[in-house]
């Protein structure tokens, strides 16, 4: 078996216990023998630079991510596939009582996400709904593949509370552990500052889990991914976001005025 046997019960009632938000954190996820071919089968960073996207925002620098599975050596591709398998699905359905989750085979922001040295991601919350599919997003799984990692090279994924005034969990990304975790419009999570030797990446692989039905929380209002400072990012919080806030308006906006123009012209 590629995935370790998980006791669903103990892990369901660990995940009704936990906060901010349901999850839970499991090390030695998968098999150990199959967790080295993963991580085996990893590109490079500068490889995966080559395929897939970059990311050099303010909120989110030194990232890169491939998402196009027709990429993905053998390992990998079983892994995502394992991801996807009805029965893990039904496991993850079981233990979050969310009923009817769907794998999402074009892995929108997911897939295999690499940070350099000097990279981080700022605390947010996740888009919230895939339009042209009709999918509400609600679970994130990450699992990681840094051998021998240590604490002074950071790269934690932070958990914080509904007002971002306290975090309230923070996990290393050690090799072959893996966080799952609710996303919701109070799920803000992080990247701690990645500050690995620079022949180092902070490697894992993402992916996330989507109902057809609506959740509880949903209002009717889908959004992209909402970052807010932590307490100790003033500066950004007061300056650097609300430009970098304004700046995406201005590319959404004028993708939303090129589709609009597609559409007319179509008809």
């Amino acid at each position: 078996m590629i995935i370790n046997p998980i006791d669903r019960e103990s892990l369901r009632a660990q995940v009704r216990k936990a906060s901010p938000v349901p999850h839970f954190k499991i090390d030695g996820f998968l098999d150990p023998t199959f967790a080295e071919s993963v991580l085996e089968a990893f590109p490079s960073f500068d490889e995966a630079l080559k395929v897939g996207r970059t990311f050099s925002a303010v909120n989110e620098q030194k990232k890169v991510q491939v998402t196009d599975s027709s990429l993905f050596s053998q390992p990998i591709a079983q892994l995502n596939q394992a991801l996807a398998a009805p029965e893990f699905l039904d496991l993850m359905s079981y233990v979050f009582d969310i009923p009817n989750l769907l794998a999402d085979d074009m892995l929108v922001g997911g897939g295999i996400h690499q940070t350099g040295p000097r990279g981080h991601l700022d605390v947010h919350i996740d888009f919230n709904y895939i339009e042209d599919r009709a999918l509400h997003r609600r679970l994130n799984i990450l699992i990681y593949f840094n051998k021998d990692w240590r604490e002074e090279w950071g790269g934690n994924i932070e958990l914080w509370d509904k007002d971002v005034k306290v975090c309230e969990h923070s996990f290393l990304p050690l090799f072959n552990r893996c966080v799952v975790f609710e996303t919701n419009e109070i799920s803000y999570h992080g990247v701690t500052a990645v500050k690995c030797p620079a022949d180092r990446s902070r490697k894992s692989f993402a992916a996330y889990y989507y109902t057809k039905e609506a959740p509880k929380h949903w209002t009717g209002e889908s959004h992209t991914t909402i970052f807010k400072a932590r307490p100790d990012e003033i500066m950004k919080g007061q300056v650097l976001m609300p430009i970098e806030s304004a700046k995406r308006g201005v590319v959404t906006a004028f993708r939303g005025l090129k589709k609009k123009i597609k559409q007319t012209l179509s008809r």
